[in-house]
């Protein structure tokens, strides 16, 4: 073998073990999720192999699905535009701090190193009948009882927000980091003012970082069922809640499977549209 051919192949031996890891844990169970949502869930509670189209055409014809997948995109819509006007300001001011950005990004990485779970719960000791802001509010006399407060639309945003925000000031934090500061000095030296420097220089060099950020703010916000399940009242289910509904508490694997695949395409699309305009870098980099 050439030397040319054994350099060709050096890339593919070392990327062999993450190569083979991915297939493993990823395209084999996502393998089995296809093939599960064309078997068929019996009135006896039995799985019947074979290849039905009936849980695509539930899924894709039942106005229940389509208005919780409505709701869902509404929901992760709202949440990234929140999460986008809030993450901005606070990563520009991470970004343009001179001597103690270090200790900020710390700061920022905190809510890492607290489980999901346990942060999403929190709420409830803020934001219960008997929670701290109701209590506040009781003991100087602004309310005569407890006002609820959970189990809402509000408090699912909020508890998607709270989780979400660090990734999209992360990703805006990049790229505003690799922007070089002379060009808004070179702007202002030409007339131009502090804000029409940064309305015309700096926001559009950082449009692709705040576009990652809200592309990872989407798609994680759209695929969450914890939050909605904890801080969610009986009508604002997502549409991941449907499909650990139908697996986990009705046991019908083909038609939570066919739900699962239904969802992960219309996100393939919004992850097929950003790749196709912007490219996967900026987000990689955000990411790292």
């Amino acid at each position: 073998m050439s030397v040319e051919a054994r350099e060709a192949r050096q890339p593919w031996i070392l990327l062999s073990p993450a190569l083979s890891a991915v297939a493993l844990l990823l395209f084999v169970p996502l393998l089995f999720i296809v093939v599960y949502s064309f078997w068929l869930r019996t009135s006896t509670g039995a799985d019947q192999v074979g290849f039905y189209l009936d849980n695509w055409q539930e899924a894709l014809t039942d106005a229940f699905y389509r208005d919780i997948l409505l709701n869902t995109l509404k929901i992760a819509g709202i949440t990234t535009l929140v999460c986008a006007v809030m993450g901005y300001p606070s990563a520009y001011f991470i970004a343009r701090s001179r001597g103690n950005k270090a200790m900020l990004l710390l700061l920022l990485m905190l809510p890492f190193w607290i489980s999901y779970i346990i942060r999403t719960m929190s709420w409830i000791n803020i934001l219960g009948v008997s929670g701290a802001l109701n209590s506040l509010l009781l003991s100087i006399g602004l309310i005569g009882e407890p006002i609820q407060m959970l189990y809402n639309e509000v408090t699912v945003i909020l508890g998607l927000v709270h989780f979400l925000l660090p990734f999209m000031v992360l990703n805006i934090f990049v790229s505003l980091d690799g922007i070089d500061t002379t060009l808004e000095d070179a702007a202002t030296s030409l007339g131009a003012t502090r804000w029409q420097a940064f309305l015309q220089v700096t926001l559009p060099l950082s449009l692709p970082g705040l576009a990652a950020g809200g592309l990872l703010c989407f798609v994680l916000g759209a695929g969450t069922y914890i939050t909605p399940l904890v801080l969610g009242g009986p009508t604002d289910a997502m549409f991941a809640n449907l499909v650990f509904e139908a697996i986990i508490t009705q046991l019908n694997w083909p038609l939570g499977s066919a739900l699962s695949l239904m969802l992960l395409a219309v996100l393939a699309v919004l992850v097929g549209i950003y790749n196709r305009y912007l490219g996967m870098a900026q987000l990689m980099k955000g990411l790292g």
